[in-house]
C-alpha cells in the first residue's frame, strides 16, 4: 500500500497543495497512490490522537508513506524521531519531498535512523535539562512546588504547569518520568491528568 499524507494546522489552511505535490511526486517516480490520510489538526498533538496515529498502526512492511515534509508528522523533533524509529523497525518506507528522504531499510537510512536516535536523546536531554530549570526558578520566585497547606486536592498541586505538563506528554515523554520531574506520587498525576482531561 502507499499512502499520501496531509496535514494541515487549521481549517483555513488547504490540503490541495500538498495533495497537489504529493501526486506530482508519486506520477515522477511512478508510484500509485492507494489512499489518502488528511487531517486538520496541530502537529504538537500527540500521534495517537490523531489519523496519523492510526495509520501507523495499520502500516505494514513494505508500505510507503508519503508526505510533503517532516514538519507534517510532528512539530518538534523529538516527535519525528519517535515516529520515524517506529516506521523503520516495521520496515514501513517513508518517503518526504522538500527534504528528499527515502526511509527505509537500507544502509543510508539506517544511518539516518542512527542519528535520529542520537537527536532524539538530546532532545530528551534538553527537555529534561529545561523542565529543571523551570522548576528551578519557579522556586526562586517564591512559588510553592508542593501541594498548598490544608488542601487535599492533586489538581492545585499540578494545575500552573499544566502547558508543561501537555507539552511533555505530546512529546511521548512516559507519566513515569514526569512523576519523578514533580516529585509527586502517581495517584497525583493520574488525578490531575483525569480532571484536566489530558489523557
Amino acid at each position: 500500500m502507499i499512502y499520501g499524507y496531509i496535514r494541515v494546522s487549521t481549517d483555513k489552511q488547504t490540503v490541495e497543495n500538498q495533495r497537489y505535490e504529493i501526486i506530482k511526486y508519486a506520477r515522477k517516480e511512478k508510484l500509485k497512490i492507494d489512499e489518502w490520510i488528511e487531517e486538520t489538526i496541530s502537529g504538537t498533538i500527540a500521534p495517537d490522537k490523531r489519523n496519523l496515529g492510526k495509520l501507523i498502526q495499520k502500516a505494514r512492511k513494505g508500505d510507503i508513506i508519503i508526505c510533503t515534509e517532516l514538519s507534517r508528522l510532528g512539530r518538534n523533533m523529538f516527535m519525528i524521531m519517535s515516529i520515524l524509529n517506529t516506521m523503520m523497525e516495521r520496515e514501513v518506507k517513508i518517503f518526504t519531498i522538500k527534504e528528499g528522504y527515502k526511509l527505509g531499510d537500507d544502509l543510508t537510512s539506517k544511518v539516518l535512523a542512527f542519528a535520529f536516535s542520537i537527536s532524539a536523546e538530546i532532545e530528551r536531554s534538553l527537555i529534561s535539562q529545561r523542565t529543571r530549570e523551570a522548576l528551578k526558578r519557579k522556586k526562586a520566585e517564591g512559588i510553592k512546588l508542593g501541594r498548598p497547606k490544608g488542601t487535599k486536592s492533586a489538581y492545585y498541586k499540578l494545575s500552573e504547569y499544566k502547558d508543561v505538563i501537555e507539552e511533555l506528554l505530546c512529546l511521548g515523554i512516559p507519566k513515569t518520568t514526569i512523576i519523578k520531574l514533580f516529585n509527586v506520587s502517581s495517584q497525583t498525576l493520574y488525578t490531575f491528568l483525569k480532571r484536566e482531561k489530558l489523557f
